[in-house]
């Protein structure tokens, strides 16, 4: 296998360095408060990074991802391009591509997921009944990727007849929002098929995304303790601070390096459900000590809410649960190996 990013893939993650850097600034995050930030939404998909996924891939995406979660920008990119743009390039139809793609890509549509499907939706004649409970980015959505009790997808339109959507504050901001269904009106995605591949990189994406949450939490607290002094000397010549600091890093290291391999995996057409869990344990449990030390790290500073580390944190544990929490992760792995030691 090979992570080295083509030159494409690499220009790409520059430039979106450059706007998250420029625009997701710590001014701007308090300034937006629990919404999206339309102006750096607006950006993205000037700059073409919302229809340059389509040729990086997953493992370009997840690139991208990680400069996202360094600066906690709060846009629906990931949900757009997991649920929108790579769900509709590979399970839609001819037509469907041709209508949707294009407003995916320049931002005037934006896509979410009822992701995993808990059973709660079911389908019959074309039409959905159900609830789910918090969907990221939903009220910023025009469609919806929902699977059905069946795990079938359908596209659903958030203005649609039978579609009501209400705001669901979580721990991120994430512009959640509650959804419900009560016979509304939906379009399968392409056969309808596709639901374990969906999730796979869904899961992959939003450990990508973990991946640069983490690396910023860490970059804060190295700043912090390089500067802040204590009796004399920097917080950071102390065993106890690098060893935490140490232990963050190796902990990020680890969330990337699976989040690449179950990218590059999918990208090539390999199987990669259980590498997908793999990255999204690691996101999970990893992801959730990171973001705890990166607070720790700083002290009585890091209990201050307006604190940019906060951010982190926030988003740490909204990522922690978000796709399945570390245990069911497990669980779930544990499952899959043992059915394909049987098969």
């Amino acid at each position: 296998m090979d992570f080295l990013p083509t030159e494409e893939q690499a220009a790409a993650a520059g430039l979106a360095a450059r706007i998250f850097s420029d625009l997701a600034t710590h001014e701007r995050l308090a300034a937006t408060g629990t919404g999206s930030d339309a102006e750096l939404w607006k950006a993205l998909t000037e700059a073409g990074l919302t229809t340059a996924v389509e040729e990086i891939g997953l493992l370009g995406l997840v690139l991208l991802l990680e400069e996202q979660g360094r600066t906690t920008a709060q846009v629906p990119y990931a949900a757009t391009c997991v649920y929108g743009i790579l769900a509709v390039a590979a399970h839609g139809s001819a037509e469907q591509r041709a209508r949707l793609l294009p407003p995916l890509g320049s931002g005037e549509a934006v896509a979410t997921g009822v992701f995993p499907a808990r059973g709660r939706i079911g389908a019959a004649d074309g039409r959905l009944t159900g609830t789910a409970a918090a969907v990221p980015w939903l009220r910023d959505a025009t469609h919806v990727l929902v699977p059905d009790t069946d795990r079938a997808l359908w596209l659903v339109r958030t203005d649609a007849p039978g579609v009501r959507t209400s705001p669901v504050e979580t721990t991120a901001p994430w512009s959640a929002g509650r959804l419900e269904l009560t016979g509304a009106e939906a379009e399968p995605l392409g056969s309808g098929a596709g639901y374990e591949e969906v999730l796979a990189a869904a899961r992959t994406a939003f450990a990508g995304l973990q991946a640069g949450v983490c690396a910023g939490s860490l970059a804060r607290a190295v700043q912090h303790t390089s500067t802040r002094e204590q009796f004399g000397r920097p917080l950071s010549t102390n065993q106890g601070v690098m060893l935490r600091a140490a232990d963050a890093y190796m902990d990020t290291e680890a969330i990337r390096v699976t989040a690449y391999e179950a990218a590059w995996r999918i990208d090539r057409g390999l199987p990669a459900r259980n590498h997908a869990l793999t990255a999204a344990w690691w996101a999970s449990e990893a992801g959730k000590r990171v973001v705890h030390a990166g607070q720790h790290l700083h002290g009585g500073t890091g209990a201050d809410l307006d604190h940019p580390v906060h951010r982190h944190f926030l988003w740490g544990r909204q990522l922690d649960a978000y796709l399945g929490c570390g245990s069911e992760l497990l669980a779930e792995l544990g499952s899959s190996i043992a059915e394909g030691e049987q098969a």
